[in-house]
């Protein structure tokens, strides 16, 4: 049999491990476990750490059970990348090895006002201020505004630090010291594309950043070592789930063979990043556009960063081993794009199923008028505007729900719409064809409607799991391991399939227009303004809330918090600290 690797594809809604064949780049095959959300409150969204987990285990028990029952042996994995949901935010206890809180999802709004309070303490209250450092606008989608709020907010989080037992990562850094052992030993630490997402990594240095840690009065220490996107991190174990046993299988498991002979954690890219490397967008000018819970369109600038004049985020796409340089891309983000299929299932019941969404708007090919922005998450590229809120406008008489569900569907084309346009402005030089992946791209309707608002080429491969393939690619390509070549003349061949426009160029126009009226209709809807308290001060509203843990109540977001004494390990408060850092 020829060498396999596997990737761990932690994802905002489901979990996978897949395994490929080395050489030919074939699924072998794959397990996914869907994973639950919570909405503790109105733009709250946290996942549980431990469940996370337990997914990763179960799928990676499984598959390998399906490849015993294709009397394939385990062991010819010779290595195990890892590729996650980026901006997740996650602390733990490394003596205890329990989260002290739930994971902080990308998508939470919790920290609209910690931002609007930054951008109103730097100079000319401008959101870009750190983006010469870290390419990001100060936004609620990062990790540091999400670490500050579990700082601020959770005592046992403050407490761990004070006692030097915490541990800070996004989902990566969380799996990658599960793997590898845990509290007995587990390595802590991440990659050079999820630090760039955190907005305190310094993307031309390529570490840790002290004025941007004092920025966000994060204590460096709690952070993960930064490693290359393909290098051996440690070896996998089976002693980390207590329940059950890492790669079990009828067969037998890898705990019986010897160290030399388990796989090696060696990859850790974004999962953005991940696609990327899967769609083989090596070559500066490459582009990929993900459809997932989100729309993430990624462009390759090379080993130059190139900054956005008009709303992208210029982050690190990968740095393939200790000795490589770093690659750097143009980032689009959209925060709903499959979320909102989902909405319609679950908070609507407009569908049943995910699938049937195709079906619905097939059968009336028209929104009718129709104009659908789900910024339930605010709006990320190209406005990083916050306090936007979903709306749904043109509605008549004759609308029904075949014509929500197309101008969903219309929402997600719209949105990369905006994005490729700032891109080409950006970049100087048009995309002349959109490569696309992700579980959104199997809706064939959309791929068309795509397609058709931009007025270019739709390429989409005909083996879907790209963002698992990148992660397997750069794994098995790590120095140490050398099963996977990624020299151009040794790239695996993709089949895929193309998506012509069919509508002429000024109806697209028309309808795009139409579509960011609605846009600026949905600015502005949600603010955080203070009242007065008795004292006179301004102070937010406050509610009662409990710790998702068990543990005990906390203050609201929408609540200022008191003054920290002096000589405690956080000096100031947030405003104090950034007069004092801006």
């Amino acid at each position: 049999m020829e060498p396999l690797v596997a990737a761990v594809d932690q994802g905002t809604s489901s979990t996978r491990f897949l395994v490929f064949n080395a050489k030919t780049a074939e699924l072998i095959s794959h397990h996914q476990v869907e994973i639950n959300q919570s909405f503790p409150k109105e733009g709250w969204v946290e996942e549980d750490p431990k469940e996370i987990m337990q997914s990763v285990y179960e799928c990676m028990e499984r598959t390998c059970e399906k490849l015993c029952q294709l009397n394939i042996d385990v062991s010819n994995i010779k290595a195990v990348g890892v590729t996650n949901q980026r901006e997740t935010t996650l602390v733990w206890d490394r003596e205890t090895g329990e989260p002290l809180y739930n994971a902080i999802v990308w998508l939470d709004l919790r920290t609209q006002s910690t931002v609007e309070r930054l951008i109103n303490k730097t100079p000319e209250k401008n959101k870009n201020h750190l983006k010469h450092k870290t390419g990001l606008p100060i936004s609620t989608y990062f990790s540091a505004v999400k670490l500050r709020w579990l700082l601020d907010n959770v005592d046992e989080v403050r407490q761990a630090v004070l006692s030097e037992r915490a541990m800070f990562g996004t989902v990566d850094s969380w799996i990658i010291w599960c793997l590898t052992g845990g509290r007995n030993g587990g390595v802590h630490c991440t990659d050079v594309s999820n630090a760039s997402r955190t907005m305190l990594f310094n993307i031309h240095t390529m570490d840790w950043d002290p004025e941007l840690c004092r920025y966000f009065d994060v204590p460096v220490e709690i952070l993960p070592k930064v490693r290359s996107s393909s290098e051996i991190y440690g070896w996998m174990v089976s002693s980390v789930n207590p329940q059950t046993c890492l790669f079990v299988c009828k067969s037998g498991s890898l705990t019986g063979v010897p160290i030399s002979g388990r796989p090696r954690l060696s990859q850790c890219l974004g999962d953005q990043s991940a696609a990327l490397v899967g769609q083989m967008c090596f070559k500066e000018g490459q582009a990929k556009n993900t459809y997932g819970t989100g729309c993430f369109l990624l462009r390759n600038t090379g080993t130059k960063p190139v900054m956005s004049d008009h709303g992208l985020l210029t982050t690190v796409a990968y740095k393939l081993g200790k000795d490589e340089p770093a690659c750097y891309a143009l980032e689009g983000s959209v925060a709903i794009a499959g979320a909102v299929v989902r909405w319609l299932k679950d908070n609507m019941g407009i569908v049943r199923s995910s699938s049937e969404i195709e079906k619905l708007a097939a059968a009336v090919g028209s929104s009718y008028g129709c104009y659908f922005v789900p910024a339930f998450s605010g709006l990320y590229a190209p406005y990083w505007e916050p306090s936007a809120r979903g709306i749904i406008c043109g509605l008549t008489q004759f609308t029904n729900r075949s014509h929500l569900a197309f101008a969903a569907l219309e929402a997600v084309c719209f949105q990369t719409r905006e994005i490729l346009d700032a891109m080409n402005q950006d970049s100087g030089i048009p995309l002349m064809q959109l490569q696309v992946d992700g579980g959104m791209t199997s809706n064939r309707l959309l791929m068309q409607l795509q397609a058709d608002i931009l007025c270019i080429p739709v390429v989409r491969p005909t083996m879907s799991e790209t963002t698992a393939l990148g992660a397997a690619m750069a794994a098995g390509a790590a120095e140490g391991v050398g099963v996977w070549n990624l020299s151009p003349n040794h790239l695996p061949h993709v089949t895929s399939e193309e998506f012509e426009p069919q509508i002429n160029p000024e109806e697209s126009e028309y309808r795009f227009a139409r579509w960011k009226k609605a846009v600026q209709r949905a600015m502005n809807w949600e603010t955080t303004e203070p009242c007065c308290n008795a004292n006179g001060t301004h102070e937010f509203r406050k509610e009662d809330e409990r710790h998702p843990l068990g543990g005990p109540s906390y203050p609201s977001p929408h609540q200022s918090r008191p003054l920290r004494k002096k000589g405690q390990f956080f000096k100031s408060t947030e405003e104090e600290s950034l007069q004092e850092h801006t």
